[in-house]
């Protein structure tokens, strides 16, 4: 007595294992083709645009602000649009900004005067953008972005108001790159 031949199962088996590949093969290429996903910093074309991304964002004109920070994000963000460059003589977009400030102490200590001394803050800027055609006067977009930053407070005067300057600086910086960033977005959805 021999042991039955077990080739014919192995084949069948094998078979089904390379359909279920080529049709797992497959679905991939159509969920990739389906995939809007593009490099964050890429120079191609926002969209049905004709002018690269870069050149999108450096027609955008910022509109002047009234405060110290605010001013700050609009000199962050003015220099990640046009990269050092000189503004647009003609711009195609124009953007207006708000910017606001809550200045938080976040942690406190116990001293022995029975006085409740904050040692930590916290900076939020907080931009409200409206991004409108300058030839229309049409809103293409509008959004809210926030960042936090936090700061020491010593208990010197000049020293705690210079770590609150120094904690606005910094949130203003990434705000103004997250503006960039959050700009880039809405005129590659505008293009669509």
């Amino acid at each position: 007595m021999s042991l039955p031949d077990a080739e014919p199962s192995h084949r069948a088996g094998s078979a089904f294992l390379r359909r279920l590949a080529i049709a797992g093969a497959a679905a991939s290429a159509l969920l990739a083709a389906g995939c809007t996903v593009r490099p964050l910093y890429s120079d191609a074309p926002l969209g049905n645009s004709t002018v690269s991304a870069r050149a999108e964002l450096a027609s955008i004109a910022v509109k002047p602000v009234s405060s110290r920070y605010a001013q700050q994000v609009r000199n962050n963000l003015i220099f990640g649009l046009y990269g050092g460059a000189q503004a647009p003589a003609a711009p195609t977009y124009s953007l207006a900004l708000n910017v606001s400030e809550l200045v938080q102490s976040a942690a406190t200590i116990q001293v022995t005067t029975d006085v409740d001394q904050p040692t930590a803050g916290t900076v939020t800027l907080t931009a409200a953008y409206t991004l409108t055609d300058a030839q229309t006067g049409k809103t293409v977009a509008a959004g809210t972005r926030s960042i936090s930053s936090s700061y020491d407070k010593p208990s010197q005067e000049f020293a705690n108001y210079r770590a609150q300057i120094d904690a606005e600086n910094r949130a203003a910086r990434e705000l103004g790159e997250v503006l960039r960033l959050a700009l880039a977005q809405d005129l590659a959805k505008k293009a669509r």
